[in-house]
């Protein structure tokens, strides 16, 4: 055998490991690529940053997620803070009430933004649904130990206060103005509590969709009554809620009170929405329910306006 062909045969084989090496090695850079792909879209979707810096974040711990996670939190809400400081003097009268209602007990909360289309936002709505967790959570706790009818009303500062998960709103409103880029703020709430034998309905204008926990929209009302015919009592409060969004009185009245017009400010002297011919007291007699209290929130409305309700 000559050494020609003894090297040619070296060559040749020497040449089939290498490219089968170089094979292997390619296949297992493939799968490592598709698997820090799958962990960055993953990141990506369970924290909305973007995708360059969800890269970063993994890049910086070694592919370790929740490590990235947190990172990136830390990072947005200090973004946050500094761009909010920017905004502060920016106005934000649009934006949405939120309302939620649990057992006995019921929060209604204003958030603002600048633009109609920055409420309309996902991220917008997760932060009122935040603040009216939070303000439930709230009411809970200080009311555990009080009996009957109790309503309490939190202003902005206060709301900023409250905590939720590892902070506060103010790091949620921060964190949420860092995503979006608009001046924000939590404007008030108001809060319920009722004794078991009395009722909460409620009515949000102009809703949100897809929405279930808590209702949200431009316009948001609470109406606290007792009585109404067995098993109707829900749909007796939402058109109380109806006629208290769409005809804005600001004060109760009594039921005996005469009306004065189109001009009439007094509930239940006031001609029912849904049925011109009578008034609002009237249709209480025949539901045999009586109307306690209620509270309007119309998104964006001044100090005075809301004062006067």
């Amino acid at each position: 055998m000559s050494l020609t062909f003894l090297f040619r045969t070296f060559t040749r084989d020497v040449a089939k490991v290498s490219n089968l090496q170089y094979v292997q090695s390619l296949h297992t850079g493939c799968q490592l690529l598709a698997a820090e792909k799958a962990l960055l879209m993953k990141l990506r979707k369970s924290t909305g940053y973007t995708f360059i810096n969800c890269k970063k974040a993994l890049e910086k711990f070694d592919n370790d997620a929740e490590q990235a996670e947190t990172w990136l939190h830390e990072q947005a809400k200090m973004e946050g803070w500094s761009k909010a400081n920017k905004l502060e003097g920016r106005k934000a009268k649009e934006g949405l009430i939120g309302l939620f209602i649990r057992d006995k007990a019921a929060v209604l909360v204003e958030v603002n933004c600048e633009t109609d289309f920055v409420a309309r936002n996902e991220k917008f709505q997760q932060l009122v649904m935040n603040v009216a967790l939070a303000t439930m959570a709230h009411h809970q706790n200080k009311t555990q130990s009080q009996k009957g009818y109790v309503k309490n009303s939190l202003a902005g500062d206060e709301l900023s206060k409250l905590s939720v998960g590892e902070g506060s709103l103010a790091d949620q409103v921060a964190l949420t103005i860092g995503r979006l880029g608009e001046n924000m703020s939590l404007k008030r709430a108001v809060t319920v509590g009722v004794p078991a034998e009395w009722h909460i309905g409620s009515y949000v204008h102009s809703g949100v969709s897809g929405q279930t926990e808590v209702a949200m929209g431009r316009y948001g009302a609470l109406v606290v009554f007792q009585g109404g015919k067995e098993g109707e009592q829900e749909t007796l409060g939402r058109k109380l809620g109806q006629h208290i969004v769409g005809e804005a009185p600001v004060s109760l009245g009594n039921m005996d009170d005469l009306p004065c017009g189109e001009s009439e400010t007094r509930l239940l002297p006031q001609t029912l929405l849904s049925d011109p011919s009578r008034t609002v007291a009237q249709f209480l007699m025949g539901q045999q329910a009586q109307v306690l209290d209620f509270v309007r929130f119309q998104c964006g409305e001044t100090a005075s306006e809301a004062a006067a309700e």
